[in-house]
């Protein structure tokens, strides 16, 4: 049984080549991190098992990859990318990654979130510019924090905070209990929190699941930070209360769009921290990642 690590950059596929091991299945590495869709079956070219780490995979272009039988996602936010149910009609079945990267993407929305209460970002632009902005930023100790999700990310991010002096309280569709935090009803959440950050996965009970009315329902001068997916937060509803100062500043790390235009909207409201979709991108998450899609080819291969 054949693997192809399809859109690998240059960082992960060194990883890769390092973490394999004797007796190992075999995995071709494609090194080409910006490969379009419609490259899927040359590339893999009969492959059984397909490695990818962000291109998208349509149903139409599976159906011509003729011996595909199971993709190995690196990360959990397939759905992004492809369809799993209409894959799995196809007799390929989709691999998700959980985990890998849960500190890395805490410690990354912790930086969103001091970064926009301090401004930090707009100083910064604004003093390269050759303007002295000085700007009040929010001080967070004591501050509440709201956590609309709580899997393994939101429970480093409620230990960092809570370290802090925040007070974290959180909402989660399932019960949990998690030391130092208060869980609460999400209504609630959005009215007590002087922060919120946003944990979910995407699928079709989250997708628009922070509508107009959950927006303009948060604190006014609400922190709001995203490291979750984009498709979660009705777009247009933040930018209006990004513009009406109900929310006084957003740390984004996801986009509808990626990469995001250089035109869009975000890009030109001051009161936003922008990142790259990097916010799981370190040596040791990417380390924790190769070897988990390593795991899932060996089970493959083992049946």
């Amino acid at each position: 049984m054949r693997g192809v690590f399809v859109d690998a950059n240059e960082a992960l596929a060194l990883i890769m080549e390092r973490l394999e091991k004797p007796g190992d299945p075999k995995v071709r590495i494609h090194r080409d991190p910006d490969i379009k869709p419609e490259q899927y079956p040359e590339i893999l070219d009969g492959a059984e098992i397909a490695i990818v780490d962000h291109t998208a995979l349509p149903t139409e272009v599976a159906r011509n990859c003729t011996g595909l039988k199971h993709v190995v996602f690196l990360g959990t936010g397939a759905r992004s990318y492809m369809n799993p149910e209409e894959l799995a009609e196809l007799g390929i079945s989709v691999h998700l990654i959980k985990g890998y990267g849960d500190t890395a993407v805490a410690e990354s929305a912790i930086a969103l979130m001091w970064a926009s209460a301090r401004v930090i970002a707009m100083m910064d632009r604004e003093m390269r510019a050759g303007f002295w902005l000085r700007e009040d930023g929010m001080q967070l100790t004591g501050k509440t924090l709201g956590l609309i999700g709580f899997g393994g990310i939101a429970a480093e991010v409620a230990r960092i905070a809570s370290g802090s002096g925040m007070k974290v309280i959180a909402w989660n569709r399932s019960p949990k209990s998690f030391p130092g935090v208060e869980f609460t009803d999400l209504d609630t959440l959005l009215a007590k929190s002087d922060v919120v950050s946003l944990h979910l996965l995407l699928n079709d009970e989250t997708r628009g699941m922070i509508t107009r009315e959950k927006i303009f329902a948060m604190k006014p001068g609400v922190i709001l930070i995203n490291t979750a997916r984009a498709a979660v937060v009705d777009e247009q509803a933040m930018i209006d209360a990004l513009k009406s100062g109900h929310i006084r500043h957003a740390g984004l790390d996801v986009f509808n769009i990626e990469p995001l235009p250089v035109d869009h909207p975000l890009t030109k409201l001051p009161n936003v921290t922008l990142s790259a979709h990097s916010a799981f991108r370190t040596p040791e998450a990417s380390e924790n990642l190769i070897e988990a899609a390593l795991v899932h080819c060996r089970r493959i291969v083992k049946g």
